[in-house]
């Protein structure tokens, strides 16, 4: 790959050698230089919620014939009702538990043929890995339709609780609503402790359903950035490993330092990565994912400049005619870079023109 080398300033050396000024004659085709892609698994799934949530049933009681023996009834009913549909919801829960775990178990086998395969070496736009690949999108997709369901189930159950907390209120009034009998109170304090434990119940199945709705959707966005990048795999015929965005992520937990301004003074700097667009269909994107990668491993909250050089040999006419050129080379690095998992905002593209280089150029910069 002459047309692509990269370094990692003052975090690894080079490892072509050359000057980032120096001529083409003295430089080394990077591909014979760039280390071997390291293959990542795919993130096992996130364990999902294993509680059994079944209401413990509701006493009966003899009629007394008084007003608040009527309304312990009711409200008797009520909670009869409100136990059928914490069933239902339990029973909808482990139903949509079981599918994620098969739709996720056939996911992780489809990536893993594709994966193996890649890692052994196959030709570019491989017709078996196109179908492969869609059928993990479609395993995916399965498993985004669960979680929504999912999701749509904490609704219901938030119902529930809202259920719950009204006949929690209301049997606590009827105590002071006069004309009972002793076995009016007898019946609604086992009523009472009933609608609390069933409250207590609601309360268990909800947070369940909450951090199993939350982990799955975290697990769905990060495996579509990782289908992302095991696409433009397939189109090359290249392993990459995990979507940068895993990296990426980290930062949230790491403060950010003070950066220089996009574009500060990078013309005296070495580059992270070089790509010389001396010919068509320049294969870069595999040295470029290493470099990213290893620095994302580093330094989880790293930024980026992206550099558009143009020669200016040539005249006016052909230093403008370069310049859109290297800025289209620059927006195509750019797309690699965001399929690869790569926040944009962590990016800022500029151009310059440069009376060294000999062809157009992409640099990146480790801001």
């Amino acid at each position: 790959m002459s047309g692509c080398s990269f370094t990692e300033e003052a975090l690894w050396p080079s490892l072509t050698g050359e000057s980032p000024t120096g001529s083409r004659a003295a430089a080394r085709p990077a591909v014979a230089a760039a280390p071997e892609p390291i293959s990542r698994a795919a993130l096992p799934q996130p364990q999902l919620g294993s509680g059994e949530f079944q209401p413990s049933g509701v006493t009966s009681g003899p009629a007394t014939g008084t007003f608040v023996g009527d309304k312990v009834g009711e409200l008797r009913g009520e909670l009869t009702r409100l136990q059928g549909n914490i069933s239902q919801h339990n029973r909808l829960l482990q139903e949509l538990r079981a599918k994620i775990v098969q739709d996720s178990q056939r996911y992780h086998g489809t990536v893993a043929a594709i994966n193996s395969r890649l890692q052994v070496g196959t030709t570019p736009g491989n017709p078996i890995l196109v179908q492969q690949l869609t059928g993990a999108q479609a395993e995916l997709a399965r498993i985004s339709a669960n979680v929504g369901e999912m999701n749509k189930l904490a609704t219901g159950v938030g119902s529930d609780s809202t259920m719950s907390a009204y006949l929690s209120e209301t049997a606590r009034s009827t105590f002071a609503i006069s004309g009972a009998v002793d076995e009016d109170h007898r019946q609604l304090a086992i009523l009472e402790d009933e609608v609390n434990r069933t409250a207590v119940l609601i309360d268990r199945l909800l947070k369940e359903v909450s951090d199993d709705v939350r982990r799955q959707t975290a697990y769905v966005a990060t495996e579509r950035g990782n289908l992302n990048l095991l696409t433009t795999g397939v189109k090359s015929g290249e392993i990459y490993g995990a979507s940068l965005v895993n990296q990426a992520m980290a930062a949230n937990a790491f403060p950010r330092t003070a950066t220089a301004a996009p574009g500060a003074d990078l013309a005296s700097r070495r580059p992270l990565v070089t790509v010389r667009f001396d010919r068509p269909d320049v294969a870069y994107q595999q040295a470029l994912y290493n470099a990213v990668s290893r620095v994302l491993e580093r330094q989880p909250g790293a930024t980026f400049d992206l550099v558009a050089v143009a020669p200016t040999a040539g005249g006016p006419a052909r230093v403008a005619l370069n310049t859109t050129q290297s800025r289209r080379h620059a927006e195509g690095v750019l797309r690699s870079l965001v399929d690869m998992g790569l926040p944009a905002d962590r990016i800022a593209v500029s151009g310059r023109t440069s009376d060294t280089a000999r062809e157009n150029e992409v640099h990146l910069y480790l801001r």
